[in-house]
Protein backbone atom coordinates (compact mmCIF):
# COMPACT_ATOMS: atom_id res chain seq x y z
CA UNK A 1 0.00 0.00 0.00
CA UNK A 2 1.39 3.38 -1.18
CA UNK A 3 2.62 5.81 2.25
CA UNK A 4 -0.21 7.96 2.80
CA UNK A 5 -2.51 6.01 0.43
CA UNK A 6 -6.13 5.32 1.86
CA UNK A 7 -7.21 2.21 3.57
CA UNK A 8 -9.81 0.70 1.73
CA UNK A 9 -12.40 -1.07 3.77
CA UNK A 10 -15.00 -3.53 2.96
CA UNK A 11 -18.10 -3.24 5.60
CA UNK A 12 -19.62 -7.10 5.35
CA UNK A 13 -23.55 -6.61 6.73
CA UNK A 14 -25.10 -3.65 7.73
CA UNK A 15 -26.65 -5.11 10.66
CA UNK A 16 -27.17 -2.71 14.54
CA UNK A 17 -23.15 -3.04 14.45
CA UNK A 18 -22.30 -2.76 10.52
CA UNK A 19 -24.18 0.31 10.04
CA UNK A 20 -22.72 2.58 12.84
CA UNK A 21 -19.14 0.81 11.48
CA UNK A 22 -20.36 1.98 7.99
CA UNK A 23 -21.23 5.58 8.92
CA UNK A 24 -17.77 5.59 10.48
CA UNK A 25 -15.65 4.43 8.02
CA UNK A 26 -17.60 6.98 5.42
CA UNK A 27 -16.68 10.05 8.12
CA UNK A 28 -12.91 9.58 9.04
CA UNK A 29 -10.28 10.34 7.02
CA UNK A 30 -8.00 7.76 6.17
CA UNK A 31 -10.12 5.74 5.11
CA UNK A 32 -11.93 4.70 1.87
CA UNK A 33 -14.94 2.64 1.42
CA UNK A 34 -13.99 -0.23 -0.82
CA UNK A 35 -17.65 -2.65 -0.39
CA UNK A 36 -20.20 -3.56 1.22
CA UNK A 37 -21.79 -6.69 1.25
CA UNK A 38 -25.18 -7.17 2.82
CA UNK A 39 -27.81 -10.01 3.10
CA UNK A 40 -31.41 -8.15 2.75
CA UNK A 41 -32.52 -8.51 -0.61
CA UNK A 42 -33.81 -5.02 0.28
CA UNK A 43 -30.63 -3.06 0.58
CA UNK A 44 -28.97 -5.19 -2.74
CA UNK A 45 -28.23 -2.65 -5.49
CA UNK A 46 -28.34 0.49 -3.12
CA UNK A 47 -25.61 3.32 -2.50
CA UNK A 48 -23.99 2.32 0.74
CA UNK A 49 -24.62 6.23 1.58
CA UNK A 50 -28.46 5.71 1.69
CA UNK A 51 -28.32 2.89 3.50
CA UNK A 52 -26.83 5.37 6.48
CA UNK A 53 -28.54 8.53 6.03
CA UNK A 54 -25.48 10.00 4.49
CA UNK A 55 -24.78 11.63 0.76
CA UNK A 56 -23.89 9.11 -2.31
CA UNK A 57 -20.59 7.32 -1.94
CA UNK A 58 -20.72 5.59 -5.54
CA UNK A 59 -20.10 2.13 -3.74
CA UNK A 60 -23.02 -0.24 -4.16
CA UNK A 61 -24.45 -2.81 -1.95
CA UNK A 62 -24.30 -6.28 -3.11
CA UNK A 63 -25.03 -9.70 -1.90
CA UNK A 64 -22.44 -11.16 -3.84
CA UNK A 65 -19.73 -12.77 -2.12
CA UNK A 66 -17.55 -13.56 -4.95
CA UNK A 67 -17.70 -9.83 -6.19
CA UNK A 68 -16.52 -9.22 -2.48
CA UNK A 69 -14.08 -11.92 -2.44
CA UNK A 70 -12.46 -9.86 -6.04
CA UNK A 71 -12.24 -6.20 -4.67
CA UNK A 72 -9.00 -4.94 -4.30
CA UNK A 73 -9.04 -4.35 -0.65
CA UNK A 74 -7.44 -3.66 2.82
CA UNK A 75 -9.15 -4.75 5.45
CA UNK A 76 -13.11 -6.22 5.95
CA UNK A 77 -14.90 -5.11 9.00
CA UNK A 78 -16.55 -8.73 9.23
CA UNK A 79 -19.66 -8.17 11.47
CA UNK A 80 -22.34 -10.17 10.60
CA UNK A 81 -24.97 -11.86 13.17
CA UNK A 82 -23.44 -15.15 14.46
CA UNK A 83 -23.97 -18.76 12.65
CA UNK A 84 -24.04 -21.55 14.22
CA UNK A 85 -22.12 -24.68 13.87
CA UNK A 86 -23.14 -27.70 15.61
CA UNK A 87 -20.74 -29.76 17.47
CA UNK A 88 -17.79 -28.38 16.42
CA UNK A 89 -17.88 -25.18 19.13
CA UNK A 90 -17.45 -22.73 17.00
CA UNK A 91 -19.13 -20.24 14.28
CA UNK A 92 -19.53 -21.67 11.02
CA UNK A 93 -18.22 -18.05 9.89
CA UNK A 94 -14.80 -19.40 9.89
CA UNK A 95 -14.90 -20.55 6.05
CA UNK A 96 -16.06 -16.97 5.56
CA UNK A 97 -13.21 -15.49 7.04
CA UNK A 98 -10.85 -17.90 5.91
CA UNK A 99 -11.32 -17.00 2.13
CA UNK A 100 -11.37 -13.55 3.11
CA UNK A 101 -8.04 -13.57 4.31
CA UNK A 102 -6.94 -16.04 1.20
CA UNK A 103 -8.39 -13.48 -0.96
CA UNK A 104 -5.76 -10.78 1.02
CA UNK A 105 -7.76 -9.25 2.80
CA UNK A 106 -7.35 -8.37 6.39
CA UNK A 107 -9.80 -9.36 8.66
CA UNK A 108 -11.59 -7.63 11.80
CA UNK A 109 -14.80 -10.02 13.30
CA UNK A 110 -17.22 -8.80 15.91
CA UNK A 111 -18.20 -12.64 15.91
CA UNK A 112 -15.75 -13.97 17.95
CA UNK A 113 -12.13 -15.42 17.75
CA UNK A 114 -10.74 -12.77 20.18
CA UNK A 115 -8.68 -16.10 21.06
CA UNK A 116 -9.29 -18.45 18.22
CA UNK A 117 -6.72 -21.14 20.02
CA UNK A 118 -9.51 -21.51 22.49
CA UNK A 119 -10.97 -23.25 19.40
CA UNK A 120 -8.35 -25.80 19.67
CA UNK A 121 -5.45 -26.49 16.75
CA UNK A 122 -7.96 -27.49 13.79
CA UNK A 123 -9.39 -23.70 13.56
CA UNK A 124 -6.20 -22.15 14.45
CA UNK A 125 -4.56 -24.66 11.65
CA UNK A 126 -6.84 -23.35 9.08
CA UNK A 127 -7.11 -19.92 9.80
CA UNK A 128 -3.03 -19.70 9.78
CA UNK A 129 -3.02 -21.11 6.57
CA UNK A 130 -5.10 -18.70 5.18
CA UNK A 131 -3.47 -15.82 6.44
CA UNK A 132 -0.18 -17.46 5.13
CA UNK A 133 -2.05 -17.94 1.64
CA UNK A 134 -3.02 -13.97 1.47
CA UNK A 135 -0.32 -12.31 3.71
CA UNK A 136 -2.81 -11.07 6.06
CA UNK A 137 -4.28 -10.84 9.44
CA UNK A 138 -6.97 -11.88 11.69
CA UNK A 139 -8.29 -10.23 14.76
CA UNK A 140 -11.47 -10.51 16.48
CA UNK A 141 -12.92 -7.59 18.87
CA UNK A 142 -16.24 -6.59 20.12
CA UNK A 143 -17.15 -4.68 23.95
CA UNK A 144 -17.62 -8.24 25.70
CA UNK A 145 -15.82 -9.82 24.57
CA UNK A 146 -12.98 -7.92 22.96
CA UNK A 147 -12.25 -5.46 26.01
CA UNK A 148 -14.79 -5.72 28.93
CA UNK A 149 -14.05 -9.33 30.23
CA UNK A 150 -10.30 -9.65 28.88
CA UNK A 151 -8.98 -6.14 27.89
CA UNK A 152 -9.90 -4.26 30.83
CA UNK A 153 -9.20 -7.66 33.89
CA UNK A 154 -5.52 -8.18 32.40
CA UNK A 155 -4.93 -4.42 32.69
CA UNK A 156 -6.16 -4.21 35.92
CA UNK A 157 -3.92 -7.20 36.77
CA UNK A 158 -0.93 -4.59 36.34
CA UNK A 159 -1.78 -3.51 39.97
CA UNK A 160 -1.60 -7.05 41.54
CA UNK A 161 0.83 -8.42 43.75
CA UNK A 162 -1.46 -11.65 43.86
CA UNK A 163 -4.51 -12.76 42.37
CA UNK A 164 -7.21 -15.17 43.64
CA UNK A 165 -10.43 -14.73 41.24
CA UNK A 166 -11.40 -12.39 38.49
CA UNK A 167 -14.89 -11.44 38.12
CA UNK A 168 -16.50 -9.49 35.35
CA UNK A 169 -20.21 -9.03 35.08
CA UNK A 170 -22.21 -7.55 32.13
CA UNK A 171 -26.08 -6.36 32.36
CA UNK A 172 -27.69 -5.04 29.45
CA UNK A 173 -31.31 -3.74 28.88
CA UNK A 174 -32.17 -4.23 24.77
CA UNK A 175 -35.49 -1.77 25.57
CA UNK A 176 -34.32 0.19 22.53
CA UNK A 177 -32.49 -2.44 20.75
CA UNK A 178 -34.27 -2.24 17.05
CA UNK A 179 -32.98 -5.57 15.54
CA UNK A 180 -35.95 -8.93 15.76
CA UNK A 181 -33.20 -11.00 14.48
CA UNK A 182 -30.43 -9.93 17.62
CA UNK A 183 -33.67 -9.53 20.35
CA UNK A 184 -36.23 -12.31 19.49
CA UNK A 185 -34.14 -14.57 17.38
CA UNK A 186 -31.05 -14.33 18.95
CA UNK A 187 -31.86 -13.94 22.02
CA UNK A 188 -34.55 -15.33 22.57
CA UNK A 189 -37.09 -12.47 24.08
CA UNK A 190 -40.45 -13.01 23.65
CA UNK A 191 -40.83 -16.71 23.48
CA UNK A 192 -42.49 -18.85 25.54
CA UNK A 193 -40.53 -20.93 28.05
CA UNK A 194 -40.78 -24.53 25.63
CA UNK A 195 -39.89 -22.18 23.04
CA UNK A 196 -37.19 -20.62 24.20
CA UNK A 197 -35.62 -23.49 26.29
CA UNK A 198 -35.47 -25.30 22.41
CA UNK A 199 -33.96 -22.45 20.62
CA UNK A 200 -31.63 -21.84 23.16
CA UNK A 201 -29.61 -24.94 22.67
CA UNK A 202 -27.49 -23.48 19.74
CA UNK A 203 -27.13 -20.04 21.10
CA UNK A 204 -25.79 -22.16 24.26
CA UNK A 205 -22.93 -23.41 22.34
CA UNK A 206 -22.17 -19.96 20.86
CA UNK A 207 -22.28 -18.16 24.19
CA UNK A 208 -20.09 -20.86 25.87
CA UNK A 209 -17.54 -20.79 22.59
CA UNK A 210 -17.77 -17.25 22.75
CA UNK A 211 -17.12 -16.12 26.61
CA UNK A 212 -14.41 -19.56 27.23
CA UNK A 213 -12.34 -17.18 24.20
CA UNK A 214 -12.40 -14.45 27.32
CA UNK A 215 -11.25 -17.23 30.17
CA UNK A 216 -8.37 -18.78 28.04
CA UNK A 217 -7.40 -15.60 26.91
CA UNK A 218 -6.92 -13.97 30.33
CA UNK A 219 -6.10 -17.66 32.04
CA UNK A 220 -3.02 -18.30 29.28
CA UNK A 221 -1.69 -14.19 29.63
CA UNK A 222 -1.60 -14.89 33.16
CA UNK A 223 0.14 -18.22 32.89
CA UNK A 224 -2.96 -20.04 34.19
CA UNK A 225 -3.75 -23.62 33.36
CA UNK A 226 -7.39 -24.37 33.26
CA UNK A 227 -8.84 -27.49 33.44
CA UNK A 228 -12.23 -26.72 32.27
CA UNK A 229 -14.82 -23.98 31.46
CA UNK A 230 -17.91 -24.44 33.25
CA UNK A 231 -21.34 -22.97 31.86
CA UNK A 232 -24.90 -22.35 33.40
CA UNK A 233 -27.90 -20.19 32.36
CA UNK A 234 -31.35 -19.39 33.43
CA UNK A 235 -34.31 -17.37 32.14
CA UNK A 236 -37.07 -14.82 33.85
CA UNK A 237 -40.92 -14.72 32.76
CA UNK A 238 -42.81 -11.43 31.87
CA UNK A 239 -45.52 -10.93 34.80
CA UNK A 240 -47.22 -8.50 32.14
CA UNK A 241 -47.30 -7.43 28.55
CA UNK A 242 -44.69 -4.38 27.46
CA UNK A 243 -43.24 -2.51 24.26
CA UNK A 244 -39.76 -2.86 23.54
CA UNK A 245 -38.37 -1.47 20.44
CA UNK A 246 -37.72 -5.11 19.04
CA UNK A 247 -41.49 -6.01 19.41
CA UNK A 248 -44.16 -7.14 22.18
CA UNK A 249 -43.02 -9.48 25.39
CA UNK A 250 -46.26 -10.87 26.77
CA UNK A 251 -46.64 -11.59 30.10
CA UNK A 252 -45.44 -15.12 29.96
CA UNK A 253 -42.92 -14.69 28.22
CA UNK A 254 -39.04 -14.79 28.41
CA UNK A 255 -37.53 -11.28 29.41
CA UNK A 256 -34.36 -11.58 30.98
CA UNK A 257 -31.85 -14.53 30.50
CA UNK A 258 -28.13 -14.81 32.87
CA UNK A 259 -25.68 -16.72 31.89
CA UNK A 260 -22.20 -17.59 33.94
CA UNK A 261 -18.71 -18.99 32.52
CA UNK A 262 -16.28 -19.79 35.09
CA UNK A 263 -12.70 -20.86 34.34
CA UNK A 264 -11.96 -23.92 36.68
CA UNK A 265 -8.40 -25.15 37.84
CA UNK A 266 -8.63 -28.00 40.28
CA UNK A 267 -12.58 -27.44 41.27
CA UNK A 268 -11.87 -24.05 41.96
CA UNK A 269 -12.87 -20.91 39.64
CA UNK A 270 -10.15 -18.94 38.34
CA UNK A 271 -12.40 -16.39 36.59
CA UNK A 272 -16.42 -16.02 36.45
CA UNK A 273 -17.91 -14.22 33.98
CA UNK A 274 -21.69 -13.40 34.42
CA UNK A 275 -23.91 -11.90 31.60
CA UNK A 276 -27.54 -10.75 31.89
CA UNK A 277 -29.52 -9.29 29.40
CA UNK A 278 -33.30 -7.63 30.12
CA UNK A 279 -35.52 -6.94 27.17
CA UNK A 280 -36.27 -3.88 29.71
CA UNK A 281 -34.23 -3.14 33.25
CA UNK A 282 -37.02 -0.97 34.11
CA UNK A 283 -39.61 -4.03 34.39
CA UNK A 284 -37.05 -6.83 35.25
CA UNK A 285 -36.43 -6.13 38.65
CA UNK A 286 -34.13 -9.75 39.20
CA UNK A 287 -30.82 -9.42 38.40
CA UNK A 288 -27.86 -6.60 38.26
CA UNK A 289 -29.17 -3.40 36.81
CA UNK A 290 -27.36 -2.40 33.76
CA UNK A 291 -23.34 -1.57 33.70
CA UNK A 292 -20.14 -3.44 34.00
CA UNK A 293 -18.40 -4.74 36.87
CA UNK A 294 -14.90 -6.14 37.39
CA UNK A 295 -13.74 -7.10 40.59
CA UNK A 296 -10.39 -9.32 41.42
CA UNK A 297 -9.82 -10.39 44.59
CA UNK A 298 -6.29 -10.82 45.95
CA UNK A 299 -3.88 -7.95 46.64
CA UNK A 300 -5.13 -5.87 46.66
CA UNK A 301 -9.04 -6.00 46.35
CA UNK A 302 -10.30 -4.11 43.22
CA UNK A 303 -13.57 -3.00 41.95
CA UNK A 304 -14.00 -1.29 38.77
CA UNK A 305 -17.81 -0.50 37.34
CA UNK A 306 -18.71 1.05 33.97
CA UNK A 307 -22.27 1.92 34.91
CA UNK A 308 -23.37 3.15 31.54
CA UNK A 309 -22.20 2.21 27.93
CA UNK A 310 -25.13 4.73 26.03
CA UNK A 311 -25.08 3.06 22.59
CA UNK A 312 -23.61 -0.32 22.79
CA UNK A 313 -23.14 -1.46 18.81
CA UNK A 314 -21.88 1.97 18.51
CA UNK A 315 -18.64 0.99 21.02
CA UNK A 316 -18.29 -2.47 19.28
CA UNK A 317 -18.08 -1.14 16.21
CA UNK A 318 -15.57 2.01 17.41
CA UNK A 319 -13.55 -0.65 18.69
CA UNK A 320 -12.88 -2.42 15.66
CA UNK A 321 -12.53 0.81 13.44
CA UNK A 322 -9.84 2.04 16.12
CA UNK A 323 -8.02 -0.69 14.89
CA UNK A 324 -7.98 -1.43 11.54
CA UNK A 325 -4.82 0.71 10.86
CA UNK A 326 -2.58 -1.28 13.76
CA UNK A 327 -4.34 -4.78 12.12
CA UNK A 328 -3.29 -3.91 8.84
CA UNK A 329 0.27 -2.92 9.68
CA UNK A 330 0.65 -6.33 11.30
CA UNK A 331 2.62 -9.58 10.53
CA UNK A 332 0.16 -12.07 8.84
CA UNK A 333 -1.50 -14.60 11.48
CA UNK A 334 -3.83 -14.52 13.86
CA UNK A 335 -3.37 -11.39 16.47
CA UNK A 336 -5.36 -11.27 19.50
CA UNK A 337 -5.29 -7.88 21.77
CA UNK A 338 -2.55 -9.23 23.24
CA UNK A 339 0.10 -9.18 20.03
CA UNK A 340 -1.68 -5.70 18.15
CA UNK A 341 -1.14 -1.95 20.38
CA UNK A 342 -3.74 -0.27 22.43
CA UNK A 343 -6.36 0.32 20.14
CA UNK A 344 -7.64 4.06 21.17
CA UNK A 345 -9.92 7.20 19.91
CA UNK A 346 -7.04 8.46 18.36
CA UNK A 347 -7.99 11.42 16.15
CA UNK A 348 -11.96 11.33 17.24
CA UNK A 349 -11.12 13.79 19.70
CA UNK A 350 -13.33 16.76 19.52
CA UNK A 351 -12.99 20.19 21.97
CA UNK A 352 -15.76 22.31 22.21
Amino acid sequence: MPVNAPIRVVQWATGSIGRYALRSVLSRPGLQLAGVLVYDPDKTGKDAGELVGMPPTGVTCTDDVDRILALEADCVLHMPLPAFSFGAGQTSDVETICALLASGKNVITTTGFVYPKAYGPGVVGRVEAACAAGDTTLHGTGINPGFMSDFLPLALTGLSDRVDHIYVRESSDFRGHPSRQVVVDLVGFTRSAKDYTAAVRPYRMFQRSLFAESVQLVADALDVRLDEVEESDDFELATREFEIAAGTVREGTVCASRWVFSGLVRGRPFMTIEVVYKADAARVPRWPDPGFVLHIEGVPHMTLSVDEVSHGPAAAAAHAINAIPAVCAAPPGIRTLLDLPFATGRGRVRLR
